[in-house]
């Protein structure tokens, strides 16, 4: 019997300490935006991809995409 894969949930924090106002966007759409000197605690499955976003200027619609990173590799929580 093939049993198959099981979504795992990990928990991983990042801290924007660089940029005025950061954008995490989560494969599903969804989003957590921290400002400069804020960290977040946030889960995220084993394998997910996560773009971290720079708005250099939040009343304009341009935005700078400065890691594509797996969850995996942000810092675990704690």
């Amino acid at each position: 019997m093939v049993r198959s894969p099981e979504a795992r949930q990990i928990r991983r924090r990042y801290a924007n300490d660089k940029y005025p106002l950061v954008v995490l966007r989560f494969e599903d759409g969804h989003e957590i935006r921290l400002k400069k000197g804020e960290g977040k605690a946030f889960d995220a499955y084993a394998g997910e991809t996560i773009k971290v976003v720079v708005l250099w200027d939040p009343s304009a619609d341009d935005r700078e995409v400065v890691a594509v990173l797996k969850a995996e590799q942000f810092p675990e929580d704690g």
